[in-house]
């Protein structure tokens, strides 16, 4: 299937010439520093791709386990997208919102009763997207995620570490593994197949975004690494690279592969009103409802800061930081990231989308200090 966007010069964009060019030096920079081997961006604009470019290694080639030769990062490259993940499950369940299979309003326990145990009978769909649902610990073992019975069983069987909708605290992997199970019952279809059939086929990203990796594409794999001041290049390879139970599975909130060119292609699907390349998935009025900032300025006390989440990314606001978007960012942008290594946003104002994608899982403070250089460079580059 053929991408969904056209190209176009960047010169058609409301962005400095040059800005990509700087942004080039400064990923460059890391990547002569080691902070990470490979890199991908790409920025698209009404519509229209307008920059995507890839640096340094897909894979290091550090002579043992798999990682035995060095592949150069190309625009074809797959990068575990992590929490990015969360945005592509958004988007699905904003359509089956559309569609009237659920609401947000509901409680999870009117798709899965069992989950009503340990005190959870009263949480709702709107709680388990904003991370205020009680169980951000909540965990779904490895032995279980090719057995979507138990995967059930695992996020019944969570346990309240705090009053829902009392605080809000982000939900690494466990929220999305209930919203997984709801889609599941409310279609009787495997979620990772329902993403595919009605989220990517429409908008035709089938060959830019996986939620499940099939054998066939992991040659097109980049390898993610950790700092390891012991190895010569100061990167190890983490497990992700070379476990198949975790590529196959599609964890829902962070187990997604794809290109900076199809993550920058959904967010113009909502910048353009639900509709991509002529192709309407949603409505104007269903994005209206899920991008909003319903958390106002409350602190995720994971985060340490306010998120201004809505139903699946955060927004900017007008606190004096935030995380990945930069704080230059307009208060109605709005994105998200992947746990160490990327961040993807949209600005509505200018009509700009853009996806920066790394292959190395690394810690802040200097994590969220690149994220903020990297979308505060762009963001000062857009000339309206």
């Amino acid at each position: 299937m053929t991408y969904p966007l056209p190209s176009a010069p960047l010169s058609n964009a409301p962005i400095q010439a040059d800005a990509m060019a700087r942004l080039g030096e400064l990923i460059n920079t890391h990547i002569q520093d080691k902070r990470y081997p490979g890199a991908q961006i790409a920025l698209a604009h009404n519509g229209r791709l307008v920059w995507e470019q890839s640096f340094g290694h897909a894979r290091v080639g550090q002579g043992h386990d798999a990682d035995t030769k060095a592949v150069a990062a190309d625009n074809h490259s797959l990068w575990l997208l992590y929490s990015n993940t969360k945005i592509i499950m958004a988007t699905l369940l904003w359509k089956l919102h559309e569609q009237g299979k659920l609401r947000f309003t509901d409680r999870v326990a009117d798709y899965l009763p069992e989950f009503a145990k340990n005190g959870k009978d009263a949480i709702t769909l709107f709680q388990v997207i904003t991370h205020q649902g009680g169980f951000p610990d909540g965990d779904v073992p490895s032995a279980t995620w090719n057995d979507h019975v138990k995967v059930r069983q695992a996020v019944s069987d969570f346990s309240l570490q705090w009053e829902p909708g009392s605080r809000i605290s982000y939900h690494g992997l466990s929220a999305h593994w209930v919203l997984a199970m709801v889609v599941e019952a409310v279609t009787g279809k495997d979620f990772r197949d329902v993403i595919r059939a009605e989220v990517l086929e429409p908008l035709g990203l089938v060959n830019d975004l996986f939620v499940g990796l099939p054998t066939s594409e992991t040659s097109r794999m980049t390898f993610l690494y950790e700092p390891d001041a012991k190895s010569p290049n100061g990167l190890r390879l983490r497990e992700e690279s070379t476990s198949r139970v975790w590529q196959e599975a599609g964890v829902p909130g962070g187990g997604a592969y794809g290109t900076a060119r199809g993550m920058a292609a959904l967010y113009q699907m909502m910048l353009q009103g639900g509709t991509l390349n002529g192709v309407r998935l949603l409505s104007p009025r269903t994005l209206a409802y899920a991008i909003q900032n319903y958390t106002a300025d409350r602190v995720d006390e994971f985060m340490g800061i306010p998120m201004h989440r809505g139903l699946g990314p955060h927004l900017r606001g007008t606190t004096i930081g935030i995380r990945g978007l930069g704080s230059l960012a307009k208060p109605n942008a709005f994105g998200h990231g992947g746990v160490g290594t990327s961040y993807c946003w949209a600005d509505p104002q200018s009509g700009l989308s853009f996806a920066y994608i790394t292959n190395a899982r690394v810690p802040d403070p200097w994590h969220s200090i690149r994220l903020d250089q990297v979308s505060n460079l762009i963001h000062a580059s857009i000339t309206q």
